[in-house]
């Protein structure tokens, strides 16, 4: 098996649609088991996105416990195409962008792969935004006159304070990127659980002094009837799916390096719906605790912390709000586009320099205008991007899973002659689904009486664009399903 990876890397190391990032990973390079993928979706999952989530769906209406079971809910869904998707980076240990290049072209794998990039680059802005905000309030309680630094002048929205902050963490994301891949591992093995921990600390350090869990667990529902609760519902359940509508795609990126298929599968079933529920939790009991001690609920954690008083408490509070935000964004935000503008011109830009492309475009995003309301936070960002993501992801599953029955010639994959290059390296049905799928999707963003199929944005594109896919693509006189196996594909 070694002598034939390394016969196909010296067969296509001439091509442009290769380079070291983006080939096949070799056996010695598969080290990651079952604690690697529970960690890494502990180290996603305990993001301060995460324990908001639930806050904005209170702000809808919903009480806690509906919240509760729309975030589960929504996780335990994603977990299927995210699964599904995993497999073909196990079997034939290729990243996102790679896999894309058999439904999509060798060069139409760049369409998916850059709509996927510019989600994430909105996610890195997001979180370095978060992780900057605790630089800036640790800074303003050890550094006199910090907060006035720069008096009145502004950059890009933000005060000089701020700016810096931001930069700062954004640097800290840039050098653990340009450490490799095996970094990003060692990192989230250890961030994961520590946060969670500290988390943990939290709550029960809240519940001790505001005696008891608070009143935010005895509000009621907002909404008076099921119908009234059903409307808010499902464009929510779509948001919670868009959460990580991002990782169902690119989620090949990290189980190409799995030891065996058993191995991720389990290590992700663990650690994704478990996590995604359990700190969503502990952020309903931490904000419902904060307004008996602070006379109303906080639910952003960086400003309870900055209201202790112990200097030790606040520096521990501060690192576990940095460590939860490094974690994730390096990880969900940071590895994939690095990839996916990687395999833009895969001899020119590198894995890290596409994490800088990712951090450059972070930046100029400003993301930090999303996080000003909660409608506008889950609708209009996690809703818009589902309807995007969903498609692809439709056309993904049904190209691996239903016509090519699993089966991919590993070779052509990295070449412009063989069977996915198609015409002059796009297929054009699969442009077409994709196109119908985030028409359907989004549709009911500017066509009110069609808002129905924007609150299923995720749902109506996956379907949509995957049934149309598989009936662009059937035709048995050329039998497109009897697609060769390759001899280097890696069971």
């Amino acid at each position: 098996m070694k002598e034939e990876m390394y016969e196909l890397k010296e067969e296509i190391t001439k091509s442009r649609l290769f380079n070291n990032d983006l080939a096949p990973t070799t056996i010695n390079e598969r080290t990651w088991n079952t604690y690697n993928y529970t960690a890494l979706w502990i180290g996603m999952a305990h993001c301060i996105p995460t324990y908001m989530l639930a806050g904005g769906l209170i702000a809808l209406g919903m009480n806690w416990l509906q919240a509760l079971f729309t975030i589960t809910l929504g996780n335990l869904i994603v977990l299927i195409p995210i699964l599904l998707n995993s497999h073909p980076g196990t079997k034939y240990g290729i990243p996102f962008p790679v896999l894309a290049r058999a439904s999509f072209g060798t060069l139409g794998a760049n369409i998916p792969a850059i709509m996927r990039a510019v989600v994430a680059c909105g996610w890195f802005g997001i979180n370095t935004y978060i992780g900057g905000s605790a630089f800036d309030v640790l800074f303003s309680a050890l550094i006199p006159g910090w907060k006035t630094l720069g008096g009145n002048f502004m950059i890009m929205g933000m005060t000089v304070p701020s700016a810096i902050s931001f930069m700062i963490f954004w640097g800290i994301e840039m050098f653990i990127i340009y450490r490799g891949i095996e970094m990003v591992k060692k990192f989230e093995n250890w961030a994961g659980p520590l946060v969670i921990f500290l988390a943990l600390v939290l709550m029960i350090w809240l519940i001790v002094k505001a005696k008891g869990f608070g009143p935010l667990l005895s509000e009621p529902s907002k909404f008076k009837s099921f119908s009234e609760f059903i409307k808010v519902f499902f464009p929510s359940l779509t948001g919670m799916i868009g959460f990580w509508a991002t990782l169902s795609l690119n989620i090949p990126d990290f189980t190409r390096f799995a030891k065996s298929q058993k191995q991720q599968i389990k290590g992700q079933i663990l650690g994704l719906p478990t996590t995604m529920a359990v700190f969503s939790g502990m952020g309903i009991i931490i904000t419902s605790a904060s307004e008996i001690i602070y006379g109303k609920p906080i639910w952003d954690p960086v400003q309870i912390i900055s209201k202790f008083s112990n200097p030790l408490a606040i520096l521990i509070g501060f690192f576990g709000v940095i460590v939860a935000s490094l974690s994730v964004n390096i990880a969900a935000n940071t590895v994939s586009p690095a990839y996916d503008f990687s395999n833009l011109l895969p001899k020119y830009i590198s894995f890290k320099s596409g994490g800088l492309i990712t951090g450059i475009i972070g930046i100029l995003i400003m993301p930090w205008r999303l996080l000003a309301d909660p409608s506008g936070y889950i609708y209009n960002w996690l809703g818009t991007y589902s309807g995007v993501l969903g498609p692809i992801a439709g056309i993904m599953i049904c190209d691996y899973w239903i016509c090519r029955r699993t089966k991919l010639n590993l070779r052509d994959l990295y070449t412009e002659e063989g069977e996915y290059f198609y015409s002059k390296g796009f297929n054009i049905k699969a442009i077409i689904a994709l196109i119908a799928g985030v028409l359907f999707a989004l549709i009911g963003k500017i066509v009110p009486m069609l808002s129905v199929l924007s609150d299923y944005a995720w749902f109506v594109g996956l379907f949509v664009s995957g049934i149309l896919y598989f009936l662009l693509m059937y035709n048995p006189s050329i039998q497109f399903y009897k697609t060769e196996i390759s001899r280097h594909s890696n069971e």
